[in-house]
């Protein structure tokens, strides 16, 4: 049989996951070309051959997501693979017309042809949407494990912004290799909270050389930790799977893929933000979890806030830094800098549009519905600066830097500043000790 032409369609993250598990070494398939988008500066480039294996002795080449249907017709593309996260309904199947339209099939590769197996447990942290607090649960499952006197490595989804060969495997153990590794700020957001508590943290793009390396790691392993990025299923084969909703974003764990696969395969879902969600919220977010998934242990959970310095806050004009991808393709309109500022008293939130300059008003005709909230863009060096000048320029008394990271640290802020910092805190039973205690007792008898 003639093989069968396909191109990935993703974003720098499962695209290259799904070609390395499935496709890397299958001759009945020739990749011809991967499509990127959500990430700037990712198209253009190609997947190298040192990953791309023997069947690919010159790589894969990386277009624009744009030029898809072009590139169809140009390579007489059988088959196109939609391969990344949080993305509407709608959106998806919008593009599965356009590839048919243009002659090919459209498909999704499920978890039976891209998990990994461990050799060690693994629990794996997901969610519906980005920005639903998966982030301060992985921590919070890491600090219960290490509670136990169990050695537990965090493995994080993909971000190879980079060179894609040096990024093969990642390991960060001390802030120090933050630097080494060149990490952008949305690397060093989810990497650095893990190295503040004390563990080692893996990323990068080969995710079957990073499971061994893991499993072999020199500081030893009890338990494997999945930090999921975006919305998206795990890499690996997990043995507790926990999933993360949002009531502030009621429906959207039925509305969003992958993010409703990632409710219906959990064992437990943290229904998080109870404090700052309303009622009927909470309760269609709760009926949408029995609907889909009843045998489920729910957990119910705030996201709670902590200020360095609430006087920063306090009657002042704030401008408010959020995470930008939580705000870009998560579409969060208020997050922790945004009730901090209302709880402790902020006199008015400064809007940052008319000021954003460079790689930030970019960012804002991309995502117009922000609103008067800053992302904290920094996918590159260009966008760091655009930051900083961002900041300086918008008229503020004061900064609230919600960010998971020290964000003064990577970028010049010459402006009061106080940072917030969350953390998942359950409410009632059953909570994550006791979920997790149950877990240690069932691995412990194999």
């Amino acid at each position: 049989m003639a093989q069968r032409k396909v191109i990935i369609i993703g974003a720098a993250g499962r695209d290259f996951h799904n070609f390395n598990t499935f496709f890397r070494n299958n001759s009945a398939y020739k990749v011809v070309a991967f499509t990127a988008t959500q990430i700037p500066d990712i198209a253009n480039r190609k997947y190298p051959a040192e990953l791309a294996g023997s069947l690919y002795p010159e790589g894969i080449p990386i277009y624009a997501q744009d030029d898809l249907r072009r590139l169809i017709k140009e390579f007489d593309v059988d088959e196109c693979v939609f391969a990344y996260s949080d993305v509407p309904y709608s959106v998806v199947m919008s593009l599965g017309a356009q590839v048919n339209a243009a002659g090919a099939d459209f498909s999704l590769l499920g978890h039976k042809n891209t998990m990994l197996k461990s050799t060690k447990p693994v629990i794996a942290v997901g969610a519906v949407r980005t920005g639903c607090g998966k982030s301060q649960t992985s921590r919070r499952v890491a600090e219960v494990l290490m509670a136990h006197g169990l050695k537990v490595i965090a493995v994080r989804h993909p971000m190879p912004y980079g060179d894609l060969v040096a990024q093969k495997v990642q390991r960060f153990a001390t802030i120090e290799d933050l630097k080494k590794h060149h990490c952008t700020i949305e690397e060093m957001e989810e990497y650095e909270p893990h190295i503040a508590r004390g563990n080692v943290i893996y990323a990068g793009v080969d995710y079957e050389a990073i499971l061994r390396a893991i499993e072999n790691d020199p500081k030893g392993c009890d338990i494997i930790l999945w930090d999921g990025g975006n919305n998206d299923f795990p890499f690996y084969k997990p043995d507790l799977m926990i999933t993360v909703v949002d009531p502030l974003r009621p429906g959207h764990e039925l509305a969003y893929y992958p993010g409703e696969t990632t409710l219906r395969i959990a064992d437990v879902v943290v229904i998080n933000k109870i404090d700052s969600a309303d009622f009927d919220s909470i309760l269609t977010v709760r009926n949408n979890i029995e609907r889909v998934n009843p045998k489920a242990t729910v957990i119910d959970a705030a996201s709670t806030i902590k200020v360095d310095n609430t006087e920063v806050i306090k009657g002042k004009k704030v401008l408010v830094i959020e995470d930008g991808p939580t705000l870009t393709h998560g579409e969060m309109k208020m997050g922790a800098g945004i009730v901090a500022a209302r709880r402790f008293g902020a006199a008015e939130i400064i809007d940052p549009r008319p000021y954003a300059v460079g790689r930030l008003a970019e960012t804002y005709q991309i995502y117009p519905n922000i609103g008067k909230l800053l992302p904290a863009m920094g996918y590159g060096e260009q966008q760091m600066k655009d930051l900083a000048a961002t900041i300086e320029k918008t008229p503020c008394d004061s900064v609230i830097i919600a960010t998971p990271i020290d964000l003064g640290r990577v970028i010049q802020i010459n402006k009061p500043n106080t940072r917030v910092q969350y953390n998942l805190q359950e409410i009632g039973q059953p909570n994550m000790e006791n979920v997790l205690e149950q877990f240690i007792k069932k691995i412990k008898k194999q």
